[in-house]
């Protein structure tokens, strides 16, 4: 993997391209307890990516592109939200489910999520997942906010993704045992947790999701630090 990819905390990751684009993804950072000091304020980035519309995903995405002038993309109705709230249209990129945007040596595909949003106290569009494919490179799954449902089988076979974020916190989304299952469905030889451990009521031990998914899948679970870039063994 040439990109490099650092995993800040709950759902959120910085990515950096072999063509030195930032991407923020579910960019919750100066508010998310376990995101590192030195990764909370945000001076450069060219493209933020969202999942969906809660307060822990969209986080700081409108003081980042005020700050930086970056693109955001995201599904149709929270795009139009994040306008009214002052996003500038330049900078607003909108797509729906199963649409695939390009950008300069990379796409996102938005796929299904089984989740809310809401944005405030307005509908924010669906939950949704992102493929993010560098060119040449990584396929990168981030699965958002959601539980276990059976398409996730078709998304690993044709997007064939390198790594897979797995939300296993439970009570907002699955636990670290249907994680697990989830990853005998979408077959990556990767996968990482996320969104667990932010707050008390994210329960789910990434430990457990490494062993159940040892038990039911050839998926190679890695458990990343907040702040430390994500080396897939065979870079090593």
């Amino acid at each position: 993997m040439k990109s490099n990819l650092i995993w800040l905390g709950h759902s959120a990751f910085q990515l950096t391209t072999p063509e030195d684009k930032v991407i923020y993804i579910d960019p919750f950072l100066s508010g998310n307890p376990k995101t590192p000091e030195a990764f909370k304020k945000v001076t450069r980035a060219d493209y933020i990516l969202l999942t969906h519309g809660h307060e822990d995903h969209v986080g700081d995405t409108l003081d980042i592109a005020r700050e930086t002038g970056c693109k955001v993309v995201g599904i149709v109705e929270l795009i139009a939200l994040l306008k009214k709230a002052g996003l500038a249209e330049d900078q607003a990129v909108e797509f729906n489910k199963g649409g695939t945007v390009n950008f300069e040596g990379f796409s996102v595909t938005l796929v299904s999520a089984n989740h809310s949003s809401s944005y405030g106290l307005a509908y924010a569009g669906e939950a949704g997942g992102l493929i993010v494919r560098v060119e040449d490179d990584v396929t990168f799954y981030h699965m958002g906010d959601t539980n276990i449902f059976a398409d996730l089988e078709f998304y690993g076979q044709m997007y064939k993704p390198d790594l897979v974020a797995v939300p296993i916190g439970d009570h907002y989304t699955m636990g670290d045992f249907e994680g697990a299952l989830c990853c005998e469905l979408i077959g990556a030889p990767y996968a990482i947790p996320i969104h667990y451990g932010t707050f008390p009521v994210l329960t789910g031990s990434p430990e457990l999701f490494q062993a159940h998914a040892a038990e039911s899948s050839d998926t190679q679970v890695l458990i990343p630090k907040p702040g430390e870039r994500i080396v897939l063994p065979e870079e090593s």
